[in-house]
């Protein structure tokens, strides 16, 4: 079992953003981030779960992602992606980072626990550090799929 803790944050809403991700697995560790120039907290909160998700080696991995992100949170565990995908994102933001979250969503067996922000929970307290380090980085990246559908 994986334990994976996400979290983003942006400077202004659309602004500078990044994500943060810990991964926990027994005595393993790792913490991953990354900035970007233009984009939105939901961007960067979904962002968290992709790129964490992506970086497990072995499909059918048991992962539990605890997120403060109601957004992302909601959208799993409530089935309403299922319902969007189904109308091809119709109408919905971000379909670029979805249609990516279901795919790689799709390799393994993951389940959501939301977390309160900004709490006592120090891993996802530590995922919010690492976004704001990467937002306000200075080797920020281009959120292509932001910027082309402004």
């Amino acid at each position: 079992m994986i334990k994976i803790y996400t979290d983003g944050a942006s400077r202004g809403n659309p602004g500078p953003g990044g994500f943060g991700a810990v991964m926990i697995a027994g005595a393993l560790r790792k913490e991953i981030s990354e900035g970007f120039k233009l984009t939105t907290n939901n961007r960067m909160e979904l962002l968290s779960v992709i790129v964490a998700l992506e970086t497990l080696k072995k499909e059918g991995t048991a992962v539990t992602i605890y997120s403060d992100s109601k957004y992302v949170v909601d959208s799993v565990e409530l089935k309403w992606v299922f319902g969007w995908e189904k109308k091809n994102f119709k109408d919905k933001k971000n379909p670029d980072l979805w249609k990516r979250f279901l795919k790689i969503y799709r390799k393994h067996s993951v389940k959501f626990v939301w977390v309160k922000g900004h709490s006592s929970n120090v891993e996802n307290n530590r995922c919010d550090e690492l976004a704001v380090e990467a937002a306000l980085g200075g080797d920020l990246k281009v959120d292509h799929g932001y910027e082309e559908s402004i």
